[in-house]
C-alpha cells in the first residue's frame, strides 16, 4: 500500500491510523493539522481513520509570526 504525505511516497504498514502514522515519522501532533484527500480530519478522528491505498495526507504546522 502507497500513499503520498506532503507528496511524498510512503508506505504505510498494514491498518495504520494518522496517529500511528505520525508516530513512525517522529512528528508530533501538537500545533498541526492534517488534512487527508483534502478534508481536514479532526483531532479526536485520529486515532481512528485508517489510510487506505492512495490516500493524500497534507500535514500543516502551525507557525508564529506576523
Amino acid at each position: 500500500m502507497k500513499i503520498l504525505v506532503n507528496n511524498t511516497p510512503f508506505e504505510p504498514i498494514l491498518e495504520e491510523n494518522i496517529t500511528s502514522l505520525l508516530h513512525r515519522l517522529k512528528i508530533s501532533p501538537n500545533g498541526i493539522a492534517i488534512a487527508v484527500n483534502d478534508r481536514v480530519i479532526p483531532k479526536v478522528s485520529w486515532d481512528v481513520h485508517a489510510l487506505h491505498e492512495n490516500d493524500r495526507l497534507t500535514i500543516i504546522r502551525a507557525a508564529q509570526g506576523g
